[in-house]
């Protein structure tokens, strides 16, 4: 006999498939609870989505109120505006600011294009394009698209935003535009 096919005096295709068996035996239970487990992380993934989106639709229409009932900031917030500068450390929503966001923001929509999310069970991380338009600033309305990435942590019974970096690249630009805003000097004016 072929000594490759014989082990422990049985045909390997016999001692293979009480292996399988017993793995199996062992493996179900493990991945019926990993699925289990994943269903209600799938769902916690497609809410902050739904809640991300709608999040920028209160903000691009000045509905500051709103937008700050339903964003949850949380413990430790950290923010990269599209606006460039420093990365901002905690919010706190007095009437004041979410007054002057109001005034700065009116009239939009928004719509997120996800790329990609990761999650495990006490974090999220979504990466999309958020589509939006609005007046901003006072400037008529227009495309205020932004790539966007947003990090949720569990705290508590729910999720949190802890961290936006969102920057108006969604269009491509030149290697000396890209230089002109790495160093501090804006866009070239153009001619």
């Amino acid at each position: 006999m072929n000594t490759t096919s014989i082990q422990a005096g049985r045909p390997a295709g016999r001692c293979f498939s009480r292996r399988v068996s017993l793995a199996m035996t062992l493996l179900l239970p493990f991945c019926a609870k990993t699925a289990q487990a994943a269903e209600p992380l799938d769902r916690a993934v497609e809410q902050l989505i739904a809640r991300a989106e709608r999040q920028a639709q209160l903000f691009n229409a000045g509905r500051m109120r709103e937008w700050n009932a339903l964003v949850g900031i949380g413990d430790g917030f950290t923010l990269m505006e599209p606006f460039g500068g420093a990365t901002s450390h905690g919010f706190n929503p007095t009437e004041e600011k979410l007054a002057k966001l109001a005034k700065n923001f009116r009239n939009g929509t928004a719509r997120l294009e996800i790329d990609q999310t990761y999650a495990s069970k006490d974090m999220v991380v979504l990466v999309y394009v958020e589509r939006n338009d609005g007046e901003v600033h006072g400037l008529p309305n227009q495309d205020w698209s932004l790539r966007v990435t947003q990090v949720f942590q569990r705290q508590g019974d729910g999720w949190k935003l802890v961290h936006r970096h969102a920057d108006p690249l969604v269009h491509p630009i030149s290697l000396a535009d890209l230089s002109s805003l790495a160093a501090g000097r804006g866009l070239p004016k153009a001619d």
